[in-house]
C-alpha cells in the first residue's frame, strides 16, 4: 500500500471545514485593512533563500528541501512566505503601484523538521506584509490586524512578546557581545550552538536547548547596543500598543529564526494554552528588498502556522463551524428521483445547506443515518408527497413532523431550523 510521505498528512472532513473557517476569517480581516491576497510558486530558487533566509540559518543550513531540475538549475520548495513575496515585487515592478502594500499569503510551505505534535514537513502559513512604510504606525497596525484575526477565532488573554534587534549597523557590536559572553562556556552548549556561537551567534539566543537557553540568558539585551532610532521606533510600537490596550512584554531573548529581520520582532502567545505556546511572529526587515537587487523599500510582516492555529482554536469556534446544520434530502421512489435535483438546486439557490440521499436507503436506515450523522431536519419525498406537491419535514432535534409546501420549504428551514443554530 502506497503510503503518504512523512511529515505529511492528509485533511478530512470535517476538519478540513475548519481550515476553510479560518480562512475565511483571515480573508475577511486582512481585506478589510486594505490588505489583498498575493500568491507565489510553491518552489523558487534556492539563491533566494540563502540571500534572504541566511545561509547560517537552520532553515537554510538542514531544513530546506532543495534539488536540481533537468538543466541543473537549484531550487528549493519555499521553507516561508516573505521572500518570495519580496521577489515578487521586485520582479513585477510593484514600485510602479500606490505603498505602503498590504499583501497577505495562505498556502504551503515546507522544511525538513524533526517530527513532533504540529509540526509538519509540509505546513501551512497565513501571513501578511506591509511593504513601503518605515513608520512605526505600520508595525503598530500589523500587529493591531493579527490581534483582530487572533481575537476574531475565540482566542482571549493574548500576550504580544516583543524586542529590539537594532539596525544591521548595530549587529556587529552586538554579535561580539554574545560571543563574549557565551566563549567561557562554550563546551557546555550544545553542538549546533558552537557552531552558531562561529557563524551566526544570535542564532544562539533560539536554541531550545534548556542547557543553551540558560546560558543565553546571561547574554545583555541587544538594546543595550541598539542605535538612538532604533530604540526610539521600537519604544513608539510599545505606545501604540499601550494605546490600543494590546498587552505586550518586552522579551530581550526574543530573535526569530531569520536573519533579515530588524528593529522590532514580536511573537504572539496565549498563556491560556501554556508555557511556550506561540500562535505567531514576526518582525521588521527594511533591508531584505534592497538585499534581493531592489530598491530600498522597507517591510514588516507576521507568518501564522495554521496547522498548530486550528488545532489550538478555541472550543467555541471549533464547535460554531461543525455545528453547521444540514438538511437531508431523502427521495423515496423513482419519480421523487427525478423530482429531487430540481428541488436541490432550489434549496441551495435560496442558501440551504443541503445534502441529498444517494444511496438508495430505505427511509428507516435514511433516518438513523441522518441522526447518527447531526442533520438538522430531514425533508422526505415521495410519491404521496409529490401528487401535493409537498415534502415531509422532520425536526431530527424535536421529532416534531409536518407537510411543508414545496415552495415554502426554504422558508421552513430558515424559520424553524437555521433560525435556532
Amino acid at each position: 500500500m502506497i503510503q503518504r510521505p512523512r511529515g505529511t498528512r492528509d485533511l478530512l472532513p470535517p476538519e478540513a471545514r475548519l481550515w476553510q473557517a479560518v480562512e475565511a476569517t483571515a480573508h475577511e480581516v486582512f481585506g478589510s485593512f486594505g490588505a489583498e491576497e498575493i500568491r507565489t510558486p510553491i518552489f523558487e530558487a534556492t539563491e533566494l533563500f540563502v540571500r534572504s533566509v541566511g545561509e547560517t540559518t537552520d532553515i537554510v543550513h538542514k531544513e530546506m528541501y532543495t534539488f536540481s531540475d533537468r538543466k541543473g538549475r537549484s531550487l528549493s520548495l519555499r521553507p516561508e512566505g516573505t521572500a518570495g513575496v519580496a521577489r515578487a515585487w521586485i520582479e513585477n515592478r510593484l514600485e510602479d503601484r500606490s505603498h505602503p502594500l498590504r499583501l497577505y499569503y495562505i498556502g504551503p510551505m515546507f522544511r525538513y523538521e524533526r517530527m513532533q505534535r504540529g509540526r509538519y514537513r509540509q505546513f501551512a502559513q497565513i501571513g501578511l506584509e506591509i511593504l513601503g512604510a518605515d513608520s512605526p504606525l505600520a508595525d503598530a497596525e500589523l500587529l493591531l490586524v493579527l490581534h483582530e484575526f487572533l481575537t476574531r477565532l475565540g482566542f482571549q488573554d493574548l500576550l504580544v512578546h516583543l524586542n529590539n534587534l537594532g539596525d544591521p549597523e548595530d549587529r556587529p557590536r552586538y554579535l561580539e557581545a554574545i560571543r563574549t559572553t557565551l566563549r567561557p562556556y562554550r563546551g557546555d552548549l550544545c553542538t549546533d550552538c558552537r557552531r552558531r556561537l562561529d557563524e551566526n551567534p544570535l542564532r544562539v539566543l533560539d536554541c531550545k536547548v534548556p542547557r543553551c537557553q540558560e546560558l543565553a540568558a546571561a547574554v545583555p539585551p541587544v538594546g543595550e547596543v541598539a542605535s538612538e532610532a532604533s530604540r526610539r521606533h521600537v519604544g513608539e510600537v510599545e505606545e501604540r500598543l499601550s494605546a490600543l490596550g494590546i498587552p505586550f512584554v518586552r522579551n530581550p531573548l526574543l530573535v526569530r529564526g531569520l536573519d533579515y529581520y530588524l528593529r522590532t520582532v514580536f511573537e504572539v502567545v496565549s498563556p491560556e494554552l501554556g508555557t511556550g505556546a506561540v500562535l505567531c511572529g514576526g518582525g521588521r526587515y527594511d533591508r531584505l528588498i534592497a538585499d534581493l537587487g531592489g530598491p530600498a523599500i522597507p517591510g514588516t510582516g507576521f507568518a501564522i502556522g495554521e496547522d498548530r492555529l486550528v488545532e489550538v482554536v478555541p472550543e467555541h469556534f471549533r464547535q460554531q463551524v461543525l455545528a453547521r446544520p444540514r438538511l437531508y434530502l431523502i427521495p423515496l421512489g423513482d419519480a421523487a428521483c427525478g423530482k429531487v435535483l430540481e428541488l436541490s438546486r432550489q434549496l441551495v439557490r435560496a442558501g440551504v445547506p443541503l445534502e441529498l440521499e444517494l444511496g438508495g436507503r430505505s427511509l428507516k436506515a435514511a433516518l438513523r443515518r441522518a441522526d447518527r450523522d447531526g442533520f438538522r431536519a430531514a425533508a422526505i419525498l415521495g410519491e404521496a408527497e409529490l401528487g401535493r406537491g409537498v415534502v415531509t419535514v422532520r425536526n431530527l432535534g424535536t421529532g416534531e413532523q409536518q407537510q411543508v409546501d414545496t415552495s415554502r420549504l426554504a422558508a421552513w428551514w430558515f424559520d424553524r431550523i437555521a433560525e435556532q443554530h
